[in-house]
């Protein structure tokens, strides 16, 4: 586990802008089981790659005209029950952390993993999920 003073300006970068932090098993099924819309979840990290791409480029791409309906997201090495469920949702893909989940009517319809955000930078990936947004958000 990682101390709170290192972790809470971690989570409330992405909370700050409306993303809803599930910390449970129950909370990933109550936002993924048998959702209706698109929802996005991030797999959020302390590792330098969540700080100066994946963050930023949420941040960025949640400013699009199109966007998921719901904004969600879980925090890799904090809260492992609430991750391991929500991995649970993403497979078959490897377990990474940052990466990035978007579901459409419970279905997942895009997963970027974290091979794909330590390869780019920042804008990027905000560009790219605006047109995943585009395609699967309207």
């Amino acid at each position: 586990m990682y101390p709170q003073e290192i972790i809470l300006p971690m989570k409330a970068e992405l909370t700050d802008k409306g993303f809803r932090q599930l910390e449970t098993s129950n909370d990933v099924d109550a936002e993924l089981s048998d959702q209706k819309g698109t929802t996005f979840v991030v797999f959020n990290s302390v590792c330098g790659c969540a700080a100066g791409s994946a963050r930023p480029a949420v941040i960025d791409a949640i400013q699009n005209d199109v966007k998921p309906d719901h904004l969600v997201t879980v925090f890799a090495g904090v809260d492992k029950e609430a991750t391991d469920k929500a991995r649970s949702y993403t497979q078959p893909y490897p377990p990474s952390s940052p990466s990035m989940a978007l579901f459409k009517d419970g279905e997942l319809v895009h997963f970027i993993e974290r091979h794909q955000i330590e390869s780019n930078n920042a804008e990027t990936i905000s560009s790219h999920l605006k047109q995943v947004f585009n395609h699967f958000c309207k």
